[in-house]
């Protein structure tokens, strides 16, 4: 079985004509991307290693080891970082990795079957935990103690509270 990847950072556009990149990084402590060694792209068919970064207004500008222009940093923009999730540290007590959610039933207090979490997304106003249904949409569901009152890793499963209504929701309307 390959070992879990998890992304840690995205490259985004160039920064200046020197071949900087903006990374944006998506590990606690921004300048954790240092401490891991080569960033792989999903695929494992390249890896760049950062030479050095700084801090700029939300992101990161970084220099990597083998692109020396404007021209090599633009043909990065876009690309995901990853590493081995054995590289990362161990979570504490109720803190994940969004990876680590990834596939885990999703069942109801009394444990029946809802779906599978199939993403963690977050849009500016706190974590969405994001359901596929055996049928019909997906849910996406604030990730709160509410709503999420249980995360079992180790059961493969999560426990939903799911909401009696959304405010907003009006079933009468056109």
């Amino acid at each position: 079985m390959p070992t879990a990847q998890i992304c840690v950072a995205r490259i985004g556009a160039p920064h200046g004509v020197r071949g900087q990149v903006r990374l944006w990084t998506f590990t606690e402590d921004p300048f954790a991307v240092l401490d891991y060694g080569p960033l792989a792209t999903k695929d494992g068919k390249r890896s760049f290693e950062v030479d050095d970064v700084r801090e700029a207004k939300g992101h990161l500008v970084a220099t990597l080891k083998g692109v020396a222009s404007r021209e090599d940093a633009e043909r990065l923009n876009g690309v995901e970082l990853y590493v081995a999730r054995d590289a990362l540290p161990d979570t504490e007590d109720d803190e994940y990795y969004h990876a680590d959610l990834i596939g885990l039933a999703a069942v109801n207090a009394a444990g029946d079957a809802i779906g599978r979490v199939v993403g963690i997304h977050n849009f500016g106003a706190g974590d969405i935990i994001e359901i596929a249904p055996p049928e019909g949409a997906t849910l996406l569901l604030p990730f709160t103690n509410a709503v999420v009152p249980t995360v079992d890793i180790a059961a493969g499963k999560v426990v939903i509270e799911l909401p009696g209504e959304i405010i907003g929701d009006d079933p009468t309307a056109a």
